[in-house]
């Protein structure tokens, strides 16, 4: 069994549902002290909502800094007797470990801190200042985890230069794709103003659904023509607006309904930004005259990391370590990056293969893992070797 699987087991064990630290940091934080990083704690959210956050950080602050970023909460379990062992019990089967966290992302921060125990056994003296940044927050509302350190780090000047999320982001085999990117998204609350009546006297009411329909038909023609965007992006999918959910009336068929709400969300690219597709979608609705309230709320803004330093070290890493050339993608949801990349100028996401994450019996290949410690280790050697000139 080797240290990072060790650790790994270590984790999982550890029953840290959000925002439930479970004591995963103290035993991270444990393994950095003896390579002599300085550790902070910080603590925030409510009392009954209470998130742990660890910022752990070793070399000269004018450096180049390279972070590993990365979150110890897992989602809940769901049923324990649909699970083939028990959840926070690590246990291998056909070459495989199970247990909530396995894949994401707990095997990713074991990888990490192996992998700069290596590099430091080799290189005790870095020309890289070396950073890890933890919180118990990120598979909940991630009000209270990654972003307040971030907003700690930009008080006192802190400087980023790179930064790994040890998201799972690989499809088929350890490596096959990180992320460089991902899109922003806005979520919108739209509410349409009619006047409910009876439906055998439509004239003496108004109805919201009607009055909305032209409005509707022409955003969604819109987002089937690809509009939304002034132009293209190589790195990202086109612009999409997606309606989640339409209610109107009271349940009884001979009412017309007072007022109709819509539940839809953009995930956008750089390209375009929440303010230019607020107006657009307004001035369709102007347009049409509907009466109507408007509520935004934006979840998170895209990044793009192009190649560069860090891309590139983390392909060349890959290809060492894998043989594979790694593709680059923006796809998927969000993910705490997007709080990163307001304060490091590159970041990306590497991680295990992600088909098994937040489902019943989750697990990673064992081989993976210290794969995934390897690509991590030489990713920071190549930078060093940068750093070094």
């Amino acid at each position: 069994m080797t240290r990072t699987l060790q650790l790994a087991e270590a984790l999982i064990a550890c029953p840290s549902v959000t925002p439930d630290d479970a004591q995963c940091q103290q035993i991270l934080g444990e393994r950095l002290a003896r390579l002599g990083f300085a550790l902070e704690t910080i603590v925030s959210g409510p009392e009954d909502f209470r998130v742990t956050n660890l910022w752990a950080v070793r070399g000269a602050p004018t450096a180049p800094t390279l972070v590993f970023a990365g979150h110890t909460d897992v989602v809940p379990t769901g049923p324990l007797d649909q699970w083939t062992s028990p959840p926070f019990t690590p246990t291998h089967r056909d070459g495989k470990l199970y247990g909530r966290g396995a894949c994401d992302m707990k095997s990713s921060l074991a990888a990490f801190v192996v992998a700069i125990e290596e590099f430091l056994a080799a290189h005790p003296d870095p020309a890289l200042r070396l950073a890890l940044l933890l919180t118990s927050d990120e598979e909940g509302p991630g009000v209270d985890g990654t972003v307040v350190v971030c907003n700690h780090l930009a008080a006192r000047g802190e400087r980023l230069d790179y930064c790994i999320v040890g998201e799972p982001t690989s499809v088929a085999r350890c490596g096959d794709m990180i992320k460089n990117g991902r899109r922003g998204t806005m979520s919108g609350r739209l509410t349409v103003h009619g006047v409910q009546g009876h439906i055998a006297y439509p004239h003496l009411a108004k109805n919201p659904v009607h009055a909305l329909a032209p409005a509707l038909a022409e955003l969604v023609a819109i987002n089937a023509a690809g509009g939304w965007d002034p132009k293209p992006n190589p790195y990202f999918q086109p612009t999409s607006w997606q309606i989640s959910n339409i209610h109107a009336g009271t349940g009884a068929s001979n009412v017309i309904p007072g007022n109709a709400v819509v539940d839809f969300n953009f995930r956008f690219s750089t390209e375009v930004t929440p303010e230019a597709l607020q107006q657009r979608v307004q001035s369709v609705l102007d347009a049409h005259g509907v009466d109507y309230d408007l509520k935004w709320t934006i979840g998170g803004l895209p990044f793009l990391t192009t190649p560069g330093a860090l891309v590139e070290a983390v392909q060349a890493a890959i290809r060492d370590e894998a043989g594979i050339e790694t593709e680059l993608s923006t796809s998927g949801g969000t993910s705490d990056a997007r709080f990163i990349a307001k304060v490091c100028a590159q970041v990306v996401e590497l991680g295990p293969v992600n088909a098994s994450i937040h489902k019943i019996d989750e697990h990673i290949e064992v081989d993976a893992i210290e794969t995934l410690k390897n690509m991590y280790r030489r990713t920071i050697e190549r930078l060093e070797a940068g750093a070094r000139g």
